[in-house]
């Protein structure tokens, strides 16, 4: 049986590294994931079609907040996308916009 001990920090600091390399290695797969959908005209139209329903291009406001709150929180997560996909592949983001308008 394994037990936590708080004065062996190297054993802490290995943990924190692995831990690191993980988080690190799952980014980089949600990366890679990305450019290989958004390097598909189907991929695009699917991602362009994602943020059009979240709601990226228009505002969230409505009277009744929880309609608001659920608006925004759909809109906020149609954001996150919105960045990854300029951050990780710009010239596909631009391409996506303008085969949306074709």
């Amino acid at each position: 049986m394994s037990t936590f001990d708080p004065l062996d920090t190297r054993s802490q600091e290995c943990a924190q590294a692995i831990a690191e390399d993980h988080a690190r290695l799952a980014l980089q797969i949600e990366i890679d994931d990305l450019k290989w959908l958004m390097n598909n005209k189907r991929g695009r139209r699917f991602v362009a079609r994602l943020l059009e329903r979240a709601g990226v291009w228009r505002l969230s406001f409505n009277t009744n907040a929880l309609t608001m709150a659920f608006n925004e929180g759909t809109r906020n997560e149609g954001l996150r996308l919105l960045a990854q996909v300029t951050a990780h592949c710009p010239d596909r983001y631009t391409e996506m916009l303008k085969e949306s308008k074709a």
